[in-house]
């Protein structure tokens, strides 16, 4: 469910970016992109808490380590591209 929701997220922060630089106002792209990584993050760890709570530990050993970074960085990445629309003002 988190990679379903971290598509989605960066593909509204990449419609977000478009619809910035082509001067229209692209606050529900920057909202619909911000929501779908916090789903995203809050996805993750259910899916850790379900590995905890059945002991599988491989999996934890396996994934989270290396997930907690990418979610870090793709968090800041969507902070990051979405503050495009907020810098950018509209021509009207």
């Amino acid at each position: 469910m988190w990679l379903f929701f971290g598509i989605i997220a960066a593909a509204a922060a990449v419609l977000n970016v478009i619809w910035t630089i082509k001067g229209g106002e692209a606050k529900w792209f920057r909202f619909i992109s911000l929501s779908f990584t916090a789903f995203t993050l809050c996805a993750f760890y259910s899916a850790d808490a379900k590995w905890v709570l059945s002991e599988d530990w491989s999996a934890l050993l396996d994934v989270t380590p290396v997930m907690s970074k990418a979610l870090w960085i793709g968090t800041v990445i969507s902070i990051v591209i979405n503050s495009v629309s907020l810098f950018k003002s509209p021509k009207k």
